[in-house]
């Protein structure tokens, strides 16, 4: 799968599918807004980043470079994304009763270890907001936007006056005079801003932020980087001022992204970003996530119900990552289950291709062209994994599915080369099932019925044995 065949994605620019056309015929610059690490992961945003990581798999199956860049957002992200409320990495150390930097360290650690756990690949650069480097990269943008009168200072803080640029705002297809009278209807403007839009490049250490724990000296005074600054900072350091592909979540699109776009535009004069692409929410039992519901789960409460990470990927896979995904444990069961089947195929083709001494041949080309097809469909991976199954269900050999499979599996990113039974063993599908129920009746306190699969699983020739927060099965 190394063919330049045309990848259609969705621009969230143009609000329609177009050819993907890099600036570089065979490098491709993508950058990925990266986590707030002043909290849990959540799956929210194991999806939002499992979307990256499938769209970075196909741009290297189509046999591109991919150079990656992700920030790690550990300064200058207010409450809300309008510059207001509390800085979130304070309020995160309050609640963890750490200090910032502490907080700061912890959550992004725990972030790529979750990365790691759901088999998203290692981005090629990761860069920390609050880095003295970063922060000068900062300082360096806020001075040009100055220097060419998009940026003016305030007593608390240096903003962006978004006047200067009439398309403010490409995603709203609504005129920039129209953005500021809804925004002044009924709403408080800081008296500080030209424009209620406008929104900080630098916040000063005073007034409410007087004691703000991370603060930086500046030629404007001592002080800490807005949040959009970052982004706009980083990713043209690292991918130059013509960027092929910038993702985000849609929550994104009304402020966050308007901002790099306007910030991108007053330092070059022209636009910085050729694609973007947005990757929709996570919903759970069909309503929005959120701790007050009860409905509020992280990578760490998937795992303490026995469910592997990966399991949480193949869900994924199965909603487009334009579609909102609704997230249930019994969903998940079932994904659970169809990555179960496929590790055991991986191992059964393994086996009969040893004991057939056939290893001649490749991937089906058949296959592998349609399944190539809806990825390069503005990345459908409901319809990759159905030619996935379509294939396990045909007539090829055991040879040509299991190198079938594990091409595909290079973009779908389940791991399934890496063996989860012992020695090579094949587990059937019936005893892999029993195990699963037998687990879930077990953590539901059921375990009569739970001993009962036990002896069903005994039967058939395997052993279950239970760790702390999952299980094995042995050949009896």
């Amino acid at each position: 799968m190394s063919t330049k065949q045309r990848l259609r994605l969705y621009n969230s620019l143009s609000g329609s599918k177009e050819d993907f056309v890099p600036v570089d015929e065979d490098n491709v610059g993508l950058y990925t807004c990266g986590f707030t690490v002043y909290d849990h992961v959540h799956i929210g945003h194991v999806k939002k980043y499992v979307g990256d990581d499938v769209l970075r798999r196909t741009l290297v199956m189509l046999g591109y470079s991919v150079r990656h860049v992700q920030n790690v957002t550990d300064v200058g992200h207010l409450e809300s994304d309008a510059d207001e409320g509390e800085d979130k990495l304070e309020k995160g150390a309050a609640k963890h009763n750490l200090s910032v930097f502490e907080v700061a360290r912890r959550f992004e650690k725990e972030f790529y270890n979750a990365m790691d756990e759901v088999n998203v690949l290692t981005p090629s650069v990761i860069k920390r907001a609050a880095d003295d480097d970063a922060i000068d990269q900062q300082i360096k943008l806020i001075g040009v936007l100055l220097e060419k009168g998009y940026g003016y200072v305030k007593d608390a803080a240096i903003y962006f006056d978004v006047g200067k640029l009439p398309d403010y705002n490409p995603f709203s297809k609504q005129p920039l005079s129209k953005k500021l009278v809804g925004a002044r209807e009924g709403v408080e403007v800081d008296p500080d801003k030209k424009n209620p839009a406008d929104f900080v490049l630098w916040m000063f250490k005073k007034g409410r932020y007087a004691n703000h724990a991370m603060s930086w000296g500046s030629p404007w005074g001592e002080g800490f980087p807005g949040w959009h600054i970052e982004c706009s900072a980083i990713s043209m350091h690292y991918l130059g001022d013509h960027i092929d592909i910038h993702t985000g979540g849609v929550d994104h699109l009304p402020v966050h992204h308007p901002n790099e776009i306007a910030q991108n535009f007053g330092v070059t004069s022209h636009r910085v970003v050729n694609y973007w692409v947005h990757h929709e929410h996570l919903k759970v039992d069909g309503e929005k996530m959120s701790k007050s519901k009860g409905n509020f789960f992280t990578l760490e409460d998937v795992k303490a119900k026995g469910f592997d990470p990966i399991a949480l990927r193949y869900l994924v896979l199965n909603t487009h990552y334009r579609k909102q995904m609704n997230f249930t444990w019994e969903s998940l069961a079932a994904a659970q289950s169809a990555v179960d089947r496929l590790r055991s195929k991986v191992v059964e083709y393994m086996s009969d291709s040893t004991a057939e001494n056939n290893d001649s041949g490749g991937p089906n080309n058949t296959y592998i062209s349609e399944f190539t097809t809806a990825m390069t469909d503005d990345l459908n991976t409901p319809k990759a994994l159905a030619q996935t199954w379509m294939m396990l269900d045909s007539e090829l050999s055991s040879s040509e599915k299991l190198k079938t499979l594990l091409l595909m599996d290079t973009v779908l990113g389940l791991a399934l080369n890496e063996d989860n039974t012992k020695e090579g063993t094949v587990i059937p599908d019936d005893v892999l099932e029993f195990a699963k129920q037998r687990w879930e009746l077990k953590r539901d306190g059921k375990f009569i019925e739970a001993d009962g699969l036990r002896d069903e699983i005994a039967k058939r020739g395997y052993t279950v044995r239970d760790l702390a927060d999952s299980y094995e099965l042995d050949p009896s």
